[in-house]
């Protein structure tokens, strides 16, 4: 192997070989964080535009203060961190399926690892985002049917392209009507996609929400030497 290339860890799981790996980007001379599951590419910390837009986006609007957020899938953490800079946050909980990522930032394996586990606004726990969304006690499993002032999600590639057959009926208006129900009034449900904008999707939202919109996020490929982008959308509930 390479020696720009490190293999971090690699586990086994019921959702596949997930691996970490850190390596040194030729042209920089950065070192790049990338997650792999089997041999799909999950994530890489050289492309987080779109994970960082996904809270920036998702927070905007939000009135007042001590606002309590969920982040469903923790990756490499770069939507988390961006929740947690915003000081009107009062408690964020990240919902991620794989204990082993967890256990990457609880160990310093990735860079923001330290600052995540450190923030005592912040809770990381081990649990099934789709099942805890559409179950019946809600999305905090230490606090049955506790609401939410945004709910951020960045776990399947779109809509779409979903990582697992399980994860499909959430994008469905029955599955979103759920998740609207684990948000205050005028509360926001934010999701991150790989893919442009999708009119199923968008009018699936529209049947839901009060309001909703599709931004779509731009950002450099230095690997293609192009522009890329990302999907986020945005949707709010009706207020009280």
């Amino acid at each position: 192997m390479s020696a720009r290339f490190e293999e971090l860890d690699w586990r086994e799981t019921p959702k596949g070989a997930i691996s970490l790996w850190r390596r040194r980007d030729p042209s920089s001379g950065a070192e790049v964080y990338e997650v792999k599951l089997d041999d799909e590419y999950l994530m890489s910390s050289l492309f987080t535009a779109g994970e960082i837009a996904l809270a920036e986006l998702g927070l905007a609007d939000l009135p007042g203060t001590g606002l309590d957020v969920v982040v469903g899938g923790l990756g490499l953490g770069y939507t988390a961190a961006t929740v947690l800079r915003d000081a009107r946050v009062g408690s964020l909980l990240v919902i991620d399926a794989l204990g082993e990522v967890i256990s990457w930032h609880r160990q310093g394996l990735v860079p923001l690892g330290g600052g995540l586990t450190a923030d005592p606004r912040c809770r990381l726990v081990h649990g099934d985002f789709f099942a805890l969304a559409g179950g019946p006690d809600g999305l905090d499993p230490d606090t049955p049917g506790r609401l939410f002032h945004a709910v951020l999600v960045d776990i399947d590639h779109s809509p779409e392209h979903v990582l697992h057959p399980d994860h499909a009926p959430f994008y469905e208006p029955a599955g979103l009507r759920k998740l609207a129900g684990r948000l205050h009034p005028g509360g926001v449900f934010a999701l991150w996609s790989n893919d442009p904008p999708s009119d199923r999707f968008e009018a699936a939202l529209a049947e839901v929400f009060a309001e909703s919109q599709a931004h779509v996020v731009t950002f450099p490929n230095p690997l293609q030497d192009r522009e890329a982008t990302n999907t986020v959308y945005v949707a709010r509930t009706p207020q009280a």
